[in-house]
């Protein structure tokens, strides 16, 4: 039920956390305070709301829940992990299943929170000029000490996304969001510069901040020891060194580790309603890695997962892998028998070459966009159902608006005056104060067309910072946010539905019926030994270099795992603490990590292609599989 013109203080108080890690002090507790303290009237103040109510934010700010579809807000401090919440009155509230291939993903992302993109923070990238991703920007912060150094980075983990703006996407009409979240929310080895462990105490807010307004979270391993893609995203642009190079196995070896600290933590009681689906790696490039390479890194990730979590529904999250920009289809049949992977798909027209010089601003009816409306139900809608019959849950973890490639420091800071595809004037798409009801109408029937043909979807991405040297948003056709106060997205993101119909597009449709393995049912975690035999772990072999795998440097798993650390919840008006578990969901998980073999050199994990394969130091350069424990049923 929606309560009107309700008051509510949401109080989370100190939140304490403590990481084991091997070679350092885990003797000391550090506490981290977050949020104010409560007295005994706070039992007395409301714990839920709908339209219409006032919510009293942590630093004390006040704003008015909007939200005229029915969905409601729920935060007890007595009971923080109530799953009770509602974004909308068509979404199950986190305390029911979600229906796979009935119910529908209206997604966005909260990209550039934990994970910067200069043209997602491009405000960061101007002030230290020269810097291109996040290993140099962390270089440039760490070195300016006089204006905080690292810790500014923590200034913009409070700010950059608040309260409000969880709110407002729930109140948008939103049912979920995708969180990206870096490698080094667990740890950093030594010669990385990013900020250790800090972004994790903030990530834990964000989360509580789902969980009250009903939003269901993807959780996206976003970075990867040595990078995934070269990428600047991946936290260093330029070379590949996972499942790449001399030292791709090893640093596979660290990924592994830290999807199954991330497992462990979200598969808790806590969390599991919350984050039904887990990615685990960001957009991997499979033309660089090899299919049966990153195929095999999947196969031993999901049985990783699986022996955490036990298996079929109920058990653990969705295990997300993204097609390795190959196309949807080329996975087809992909480990039949599996237990709940799905596919995630990043369908952009932006990165296309095009010059996209065909006019969006046509009309502002039926006739808004131009060719661009039908181009995206062409491109994806036939795509996106095919593969739901031939792979099962399929997605879009990114798409945007972004019909060209214009967008201040959009394909990375060096690229963003000399590599653009687009054959107009940039300038005016990345300044929306110059864009008319025409221009509006064309993007926002884009926007519908795409949303339409993808069905489940995350926007890429909710909000854009303006960039210092004009204060706006420089590549407004990527903000959820600014379209939704400007009038270029839509309010209710089910004005979408059927637009590729209206554009006379058609082709396959899917039933909404997945086999029941797909799913977490009858069948699931039977993969056959003929699919299994076809990517053996690890890989024999690595694309571009000529010593076999086994040859290659490999880390010991003799370390101390990390535990991420839980909230801990103070009660109103008491001393007694309330536990959000313990960080670690599976008992008989008691793997090591892996770590360097003392005495033994390797070459750098981030620049490594070329690098001479060492020698064989430590014992049998044949790396042990990775122990898996006995999964919970």
């Amino acid at each position: 039920m929606a309560l009107v013109g309700l008051t509510v203080l949401a109080v989370i108080l100190p939140v304490y956390f403590t990481v084991i890690k091997p070679k350092k002090d885990s003797g000391d507790q550090q506490e981290q305070s977050e949020g104010n303290a409560a007295g005994d009237e706070s039992q007395t103040d409301p714990t839920t709301g709908g339209d219409g109510s006032t919510v009293v934010m942590e630093d004390g700010t006040k704003f008015v829940y909007a939200n005229k579809f029915g969905g409601f807000w729920v935060f007890d401090p007595k009971d923080p992990f109530n799953n009770n919440a509602q974004p909308n009155s068509w979404t199950p509230p986190l305390n029911q299943s979600w229906n796979w291939g009935k119910d529908r993903i209206n997604g966005v992302n909260i990209g550039g929170l934990f994970v910067l993109e200069p043209f997602i923070t491009p405000a960061f990238y101007q002030k230290y000029p020269g810097t291109l991703d996040e290993w140099s920007l962390s270089v440039a912060m760490a070195a300016d000490t006089a204006n905080g150094g690292l810790n500014q980075l923590e200034e913009h983990y409070k700010s950059f996304i608040t309260e409000q703006d969880i709110a407002q996407i729930a109140g948008a009409g939103l049912n979920w969001i995708r969180l990206p979240i870096p490698y080094w929310a667990i740890e950093t080895w030594p010669g990385e510069p990013f900020l250790e462990g800090t972004c994790w105490k903030y990530i834990l807010r964000l989360l509580g901040w789902a969980r009250k307004y009903g939003l269901r979270v993807k959780l996206d391993l976003h970075t990867i020891p040595g990078s995934q893609n070269g990428y600047n995203h991946s936290g260093k642009g330029g070379q590949v060194n996972f499942l790449h190079g001399v030292m791709g196995l090893a640093n596979a070896q660290r990924a592994l580790d830290y999807i199954r600290i991330i497992t462990e933590f979200i598969s808790q009681p806590e969390y599991q309603q919350l984050i039904p689906v887990f990615g685990v790696v960001n957009e991997p490039f499979l033309s660089v890695i090899g299919r049966s390479q990153l195929s095999s890194f999947y196969l031993e990730a999901h049985d990783m997962v699986r022996n955490i979590t036990g298996y079929g529904e109920g058990h653990g999250p969705f295990i997300s892998i993204h097609d390795g920009f190959q196309g949807m289809l080329s996975w087809a049949n992909f480990l039949p028998g599996s237990d709940r992977i799905a596919l995630d798909t990043h369908p952009y027209l932006a990165f296309s070459g095009s010059p996209a010089t065909e006019p969006i601003a046509t009309g502002t009816g039926d006739d808004a966009g131009g060719i661009w409306p039908s181009r995206a139900c062409q491109s994806w809608a036939d795509a996106v159902n095919k593969s739901r019959a031939g792979f099962g849950v399929t997605f879009a973890g990114e798409f945007s608006n972004g019909y060209n490639d214009c967008g201040l420091f959009l394909k990375g800071v060096m690229n963003s005056m000399g590599n653009v595809s687009y054959g107009g004037d940039c300038s005016f798409w990345e300044d929306s104060s110059q864009w008319n009801a025409t221009i509006k109408a064309g993007v926002k029937r884009f926007a519908m067309a795409s949303m339409d043909a993808l069905q489940d979807y995350f926007f890429w991405t909710w909000k854009i910072g303006n960039a210092i040297t004009s204060d706006r948003v420089e590549a407004p056709l990527w903000s959820y946010k600014l379209g939704l106060e400007n009038g270029w997205m839509p309010t209710d993101p089910r004005e979408a539905i059927g637009t590729c119909e209206g554009l006379g597009v058609s082709g396959n449709e899917f039933d909404g019926d997945f086999e029941p393995w797909q799913t977490g049912g009858s069948g699931a975690g039977t993969i056959a030994a003929t699919a299994t035999a076809m990517f053996p772990w690890p890989p024999v072999s690595f694309q571009s270099l000529d010593a076999p795998v086994k040859d290659l440097p490999t880390y010991t798993p003799t370390g101390t795992i990390i535990t991420l650390p839980p909230p801990t919840f103070t009660l109103p008006g008491q001393d007694q603490t309330q536990h959000g578990g313990n960080g670690w969901y599976n008992p008989r998980d008691t793997a090591s990590a892996h770590i360097t073999v003392s005495g033994c050199s390797y070459p750098d994990g981030w620049d490594a292609v070329h690098a001479t394969v060492p020698l064989p130091c430590g014992g049998d350069s044949i790396p042990t599989p990775t122990p898996t424990p006995t999964n919970i049923t």
